[in-house]
């Protein structure tokens, strides 16, 4: 059975992943936009390789991301620890959307729109992990575990 949520989930990590590699060639300014903070800003622009270095890792981990997701959805062969690695990941994700909560009732200050926006893109990105996580469960036992003894 097709898994439009998983297929849909990873394709939004792929985009993410996209746009931090975009992120690094755009340089400072693009930091500065997707809040990245002042500071990554301000090391591009001294050509510190710091930024790109952490940008290109935060890529490649959603871009493996992705990877689990259409595995999962069965667009790419098995991969290993697949259930664990979708309910970390759909964690993730929701942690990050819902880290707002908490800070718009302590430190209303320091929103922004682009926190607001920012986090519930990635809120959405979790709920679409976590349904298409949800449906996949059963299909997703251990080969070994679905092995008769």
């Amino acid at each position: 059975m097709r898994n439009n949520w998983l297929i849909a989930a990873g394709f939004l990590s792929v985009a993410a992943s996209l746009l931090h590699v975009a992120t690094i060639i755009g340089g400072p300014d693009w930091y500065r936009f997707f809040g990245a903070g002042e500071e990554m800003a301000r090391a591009a622009e001294r050509g510190s390789s710091i930024p790109g270095l952490v940008t290109a890792a935060i890529a490649a981990i959603l871009a493996i991301w992705a990877l689990y997701a259409f595995s999962a959805a069965g667009f790419v062969r098995r991969l290993p620890l697949v259930r664990t690695a979708l309910v970390l990941i759909t964690a993730v994700y929701l942690v990050r959307g819902l880290a707002l909560v908490p800070l718009l009732a302590l430190k209303p200050q320091l929103v922004d729109s682009f926190e607001i926006v920012s986090s519930l893109i990635v809120l959405g990105y979790g709920a679409t992990y976590a349904v298409g996580t949800w449906l996949a469960w059963p299909r997703l036992r251990s080969p070994a575990s679905s092995q008769s003894v």
